[in-house]
């Protein structure tokens, strides 16, 4: 690891307050050594994926990392708090803090390092060390794993823990490093999948947790790591001789269909890495149950499942089943939304908006002259565009059944633009193809089969059922609703129109980034696949209240500092950037930290806006871009008018119902700052 970290990345007295603070307070370090070269656009990237799952560990571990375009090496930064820093631990503030900082493009063999420490922070012998240790150099060394901990030889099992850390990042427990069971009976066996969103720290401290609980407990544990360097599939025979399976895991499982026909505990990784000891426990109930998940052998080997991050414990929820599937398909579209939509209203302010009806570029493309370069953005734009719906399909389906209803999910999608069902139609085509292949994986086939069934048989039979039901059953009368839809937006005009501007604002504001802001969003972009004058005023109006949230809290803790803790306040000068952006998730901190107060508030907010911006008729043909992209705006000046409105609102609201809960002794201040928890 003599790579990673040297003396000069290692403060032993970090002075920071916030775990805002800490990271830049390290990163700047790295910015130094120049393992770092951009220090906004790293710590942008940091707080991204802080704001996807806390990195504090019980413990007194913090544990920031990301990957990003900004970072020039893999590299290691470690501080040292005396007053401790909020990380999001259930147990109490860290005062150990490791920010991890990895290329977008890392190469796996610098990730199996990182992830090699992450495993060693499981390990009391190595944190104590580092807790007592006043040498920089000798701190960088004993995490480079240059020298052992000086406890770590006290101890058969400390020695045992110092081996295991030394292994590479995928190597599993083997049978024989577990402790004999009495030769009347046969040890537990326990297959786990371990999985983070970045894929660095978590997903092997989750591993970890769960192999040192396995060989306390007598138990044989194979765990498969699918982090950032890629993984590798556990034994099928080990699988097969597994009496349960854990899943510790923050991202979709990687083929889950090997796991069938047996008890399965599925939890977030942090759960692996905070109370392994329980998932095992809970794992022996559901064997000695009986409980089996809904995998069987009769799905022929693909990798089908029951719906991405749906456990079996949970399939009976359908509306949960459901909304995962739809924000799969959603969340696949939107780089080609981002890609088509910005590329296509770039021609139009090169072009104007008559270059939609240039000639192919194919057949005529001049260099010198700026109208050919706009069709020729316009083009691609409007190939970039013509996946949408497809993909919307494709990944439903996807998210339903996994890789065998990818093609199915494709044709029906194609099928829909052929037909003119639209975003509705992909919607349908998309759950269709899902269910049919979930269908056909019930059936019983043949062991000879199984080999062919997700390459071959399931993608032919899907796609002929899912094509049929396209075309002659249910596409027409789809296709009739998506006319009379956008037939509706077309006419909206006076009270109608202000009506849908409050509804989709308060979709965007509730959530900020989930679920219902989402499914607004969705809707506005499906739009744009085929323009009108109704469906640019959605997507004005969408992108507008959108804004709202992270602009108001901005403004709140600027007009009424006090009511903010230190941590929200630098979110806020943060939320600026953001909200101006159209990224609503910069309000997230906010909403987490105090959801009764600031959620209404920017809903009442968003729904203003949104109100205005179709009152004003503004119009937008970008998918994205927030202020960025004003000078695309049909009515700019009472486009932004509507959101400055709309923030306004918000901020008044979320400061009087802040106001109404503090007396003024009870205002934050930085003396009590440690004791507010930071938001998520």
């Amino acid at each position: 690891m003599s790579e990673l970290i040297t003396a000069e990345l290692v403060d032993l007295d970090l002075s920071a307050e916030t775990k805002n603070e800490a990271a830049r307070s390290l990163a700047e370090r790295m910015v130094t050594a120049g393992r770092v070269t951009d220090l906004d656009g790293f710590l942008a990237d940091v707080a991204a994926r802080e704001a996807q799952m806390p990195t504090g560990l019980d413990g007194g571990i913090g544990i920031p990392h990301c990957r990003s375009e900004h970072v020039a090496a893999p590299t290691l930064a470690f501080g040292r708090s005396a007053r401790g820093i909020d990380f999001g631990a259930a147990d109490g503030p860290a005062d150990l803090v490791f920010l991890i900082a990895a290329p977008a493009g890392a190469d796996d063999a610098h990730l199996t390092i990182l992830s090699s420490l992450a495993r060693r922070l499981m390990d009391p012998a190595f944190t104590d060390a580092l807790r007592a240790e006043a040498n920089p150099a000798a701190a960088a060394a004993l995490i480079r794993g240059e020298q052992a901990p000086a406890s770590a030889v006290t101890s058969p099992s400390a020695e045992r823990n110092a081996s295991a850390d030394r292994d590479t990042a995928d190597k599993h427990v083997a049978e024989e490093d577990v402790p004999d069971e009495p030769v009347t009976g046969q040890p537990f066996r326990i297959v786990a999948v371990t999985s983070c969103p970045t894929g660095i720290a978590h997903t092997y401290m989750a591993a970890e947790s769960l192999e040192a609980a396995a060989r306390a407990e007598g138990v044989v544990i194979s765990v498969e790591t699918q982090g950032s360097a890629g993984f590798k599939p556990l034994d099928p025979a080990v699988v097969a001789a597994a009496d349960a399976v854990i899943w510790a895991h923050d991202v979709e499982v990687r083929e889950k269909a090997r796991f069938g026909g047996k008890p399965v505990v599925d939890v977030g990784v942090k759960a692996g890495i905070n109370r392994p000891a329980e998932l095992i426990a809970e794992a022996r109930r559901k064997a000695e149950r009986g409980e089996v998940s809904r995998f069987t052998d009769d799905h022929d080997g693909s990798d089908a499942g029951a719906g991405a991050g749906v456990s079996g414990d949970s399939a009976g929820h359908f509306g949960v089943r459901l909304r995962t599937y739809l924000m799969s398909g959603v969340s696949y579209m939107v780089p080609f939304v981002a890609a088509g939509g910005l590329l296509i209203a770039l021609s139009f302010a090169i072009g104007g908006y008559e270059i939609a009806s240039a000639p192919s570029v194919a057949d005529h493309f001049a260099w010198g002259e700026a109208n050919s370069w706009a069709a020729l953005l316009n083009q691609i734009g409007g190939a970039a565009f013509g996946f949408l719906v497809p993909v919307l399909a494709g990944y439903i389906a996807y998210g339903m059944a996994d890789r065998p209803a990818l093609v199915p999910g494709f044709v029906g999608g194609a099928i829909a633009l052929t037909i003119d069902a639209g975003f509705l139609g992909g919607l349908a085509a998309g759950l269709l193809a899902g269910a049919v292949v979930m269908a056909i994986q019930r059936v019983k086939v043949h062991p000879t089969l199984r080999g062919i069934m997700p390459v071959l048989v399931i993608p032919l039979l899907a796609s002929m059922v899912v094509g049929f039901l396209m075309f002659i059953v249910v596409g027409k009368p789809i296709a009739s609703l998506q006319k009379a839809l956008t037939d509706g937006l077309n006419g909206l005009s006076g009270s109608n129109a202000v009506i849908l501007g409050v509804v989709l604002g308060l979709m965007m504001c509730f959530d900020m980034g989930g679920p219902l802001n989402k499914v607004a969003y969705a809707f506005a972009v499906g739009g744009l696949a085929d323009p009108t004058d109704g469906s640019l005023k959605v997507m004005a109006a969408v992108m507008a209240a959108g804004m709202v949230p992270p602009l108001a809290m901005a403004l709140a803790t600027t007009v009424r500092s006090r009511l903010f803790t230190r941590a929200e306040r630098e979110n806020g000068r943060a939320a600026w950037v953001l909200g101006a952006s159209f990224i609503s998730e910069g309000a997230i901190p906010f909403a987490a930290a105090d959801p009764l107060r600031v959620i209404p508030s920017v809903m009442a907010g968003g729904a203003v806006t949104g109100a205005l911006s179709m009152a004003f008729g503004s119009t937008l043909r970008a998918p994205h871009g927030g202020v960025f992209v004003v000078p695309l705006i049909g009515g700019p000046f009472l486009y932004l008018l509507a959101i400055a409105a709309g923030t306004a609102v918000a901020t008044a609201l979320v400061v009087i119902l802040k106001g109404m809960r503090r007396s003024p002794e009870e205002t934050p201040t930085a003396a009590d700052e440690p004791k507010v928890p930071l938001a998520a």
